[in-house]
């Protein structure tokens, strides 16, 4: 027996989607304001939340820089595809954020509104890497939003059309092979296999492997044909490895970068039903600019120990961070820019229908 199989042993739980929602009650809102990632993942959550909950998409976020309406700064936004370290920010995302859960307790202040599937689980990097969620956000959001409307009048569906761009985002088709294992063992958790949740129907249906390459291979040279030179065509560039920003220019992001990212969403949404609404995205133009410090232990000369984790938390007050390995934390601090809406008071009620 393999070393992840032994892990995998021990790994029988399936999320409760009644306590989770009962804990972010906020996720199955309608008329919320989000900010994205700008790549494949965060658009294809942007797109979803649009189509099923009238959320608008006012800003992006991508750890070095953030972009966000200036008629929303100081809303009570939601990121999606990302997690904020601060207990008033409401997010969702999927890295590896614990190193050892002997140290838990740090993040449960800064992360208490972040749907974090690796934290539910209680995975940590020390021990379960190897184990660490597999799939991309958009495939948790789904599965929340399907088992909250699954008695209702208006359940969540998709067909088989939806399976090209959501095996493409974050590299899943690469995953489902490479680790079965572990992926497996994440659809079972997440009640995959279930007949209201609607990847049922993406990751079991009875395409051949051949034909999936085909579908994938259609999706890519569509892909391909909104590339341009080094920017692909599957994400929105705003800043540079250097920290510096990319497609910006004053307050609005270039119309070219624009006409790209509406295309490849168009994609997107034909495929998956969700449909690309401009209205629904005002996060074009009319934009403040935040940059941010992103650096990593490796950067700072720091090993992965439980002491130098403590000294991280507790002292540089991150806004964001992941580990990427097993030798290696990448993170953001918030400075020379804060983001407003995390210290202004929030009085806006949200419905869960309307």
């Amino acid at each position: 027996m393999s070393k992840i199989e032994d892990l995998l042993q021990a790994q029988n739980d399936k999320i409760d989607y009644d306590a989770l929602i009962q804990n972010y009650p906020w996720i199955v809102e309608y008329d919320r304001k989000c900010v994205l990632s700008p790549d494949s993942d965060g658009l294809l959550c942007g797109l979803f939340m649009a189509a099923v909950r009238n959320w608008k998409i006012v800003g992006f976020y991508d750890d070095k820089v953030g972009l966000i309406n200036n008629n929303y700064r100081t809303d009570d936004l939601v990121f999606l595809d990302g997690e904020i370290f601060r207990p008033n920010a409401k997010s969702m995302g999927h890295h590896m954020v614990c190193l050892n859960n002997k140290l838990r307790h740090l993040l449960d202040n800064g992360f208490q509104n972040c749907i974090q599937p690796n934290l539910l689980r209680n995975y940590d990097g020390k021990k379960h890497f190897r184990l660490k969620y597999p799939l991309a956000s958009i495939h948790m959001i789904v599965s929340i939003l399907a088992y909250a409307d699954k008695n209702t009048d208006h359940p969540i569906t998709l067909t088989t059309n939806a399976t090209a761009p959501l095996f493409f985002t974050d590299g899943v088709f690469n995953v489902l092979f490479k680790y079965p294992e572990n992926v497996l063992n994440w659809f079972q958790y997440l009640r995959i296999n279930e007949d209201w949740n609607p990847l049922k129907v993406v990751f079991e249906n009875q395409n051949s492997v051949f034909n999936t390459m085909q579908l994938m291979h259609t999706f890519f040279q569509e892909r391909d044909k909104l590339t341009f030179g080094k920017e692909r065509g599957d994400r929105l560039k705003i800043s540079e490895k250097t920290g510096e920003p990319c497609n910006i220019e004053g307050s609005t992001i270039n119309e070219e970068a624009v006409q790209r990212i509406k295309a490849f969403c168009t994609m997107m949404g034909n495929d998956t039903g969700w449909a690309f609404d401009d209205a629904d995205w005002e996060c074009w133009e009319n934009l403040k600019f935040y940059k941010f410090s992103k650096s990593s232990f490796s950067n700072d000369g720091k090993t992965l120990t439980i002491a130098h984790f403590e000294d991280f938390i507790v002292n540089k007050n991150p806004l964001s961070w992941a580990q990427t390995s097993g030798q290696n934390i990448e993170y953001t601090k918030e400075e020379p820019s804060r983001f407003e809406f995390l210290s202004a008071k929030k009085s806006k009620k949200y419905s869960k229908r309307r």
